[in-house]
């Protein structure tokens, strides 16, 4: 089977059935932008992090049946998130090999206390060229973007890390929310016509984040 640009190659798959006992499972979903989603985050403490079978860089095959392929993370994210609250559902994903992602690594024993990739302070970073990186993520980085999920959620109807992070990248080096909203609509964002209203409160929550004020 043919590669994707991201040089992933199919390993074993594997199909979970799962309850959703939360409203959000806990996952941070990317994609390559070729019709192949992955699991970027997997956050600590959530409902995906207690099954050992789902791993940080999984590929989301198919949910209840429903094929995922070419759609874009969003749309996957989408779909789960519409799943009700306490409905059993099947997620099929397909880990890769290690000669796709050699530097992904299985997590250690969650009972050991170890330190493993996927619980919350790594994530998967897809680089030019196909390489895949696990990077470490700063608190300040961290609280900040999941406040602007949540910030986005309400706005959208919808938690994307990738549009959170793209936010906050954007932020770095701006002293204040007018200098902040100019980069925004100079960007590729702007499509998005965010509300003064909402630039405001995106910029309060990247401010508390920087001044240790978000927990």
């Amino acid at each position: 089977m043919a590669s994707t640009p991201l040089s992933y190659k199919y390993g074993r798959p594997k199909e979970v059935e799962l309850v959703k006992s939360e409203d959000a499972l806990g996952l941070t979903i990317t994609d390559n932008g070729a019709g192949y989603a992955f699991i970027k985050r997997i956050k600590e403490g959530s409902v995906i992090h207690s099954i050992p079978h789902i791993e940080v860089g999984d590929h989301i095959e198919k949910l209840n049946g429903e094929n995922m392929v070419g759609k874009r993370h969003f749309e996957v994210a989408k779909a789960l998130k519409d799943i009700p609250r306490g409905a059993t559902f099947t997620i099929r994903l397909i880990e890769p090999m290690k000669s796709g992602f050699t530097i992904i690594q299985p997590k250690n024993n969650r009972g050991t206390g170890k330190k493993a990739y996927g619980s919350g302070k790594e994530t998967l970073r897809f680089k030019a060229g196909g390489q895949v990186e696990i990077e470490q993520q700063d608190d300040a980085l961290e609280v900040g973007i999941e406040k602007i999920n949540n910030i986005l959620e309400s706005f959208m109807g919808i938690n994307d890390s990738d549009l959170a992070t793209r936010i906050w990248e954007l932020s770095v080096g701006k002293k204040n929310s007018m200098d902040f909203a100019e980069a925004v609509d100079d960007s590729d964002l702007a499509c998005f016509e965010f509300t003064d209203e909402l630039i405001i409160e995106i910029w309060g929550a990247i401010t508390d984040a920087r001044d240790g004020r978000l927990k």
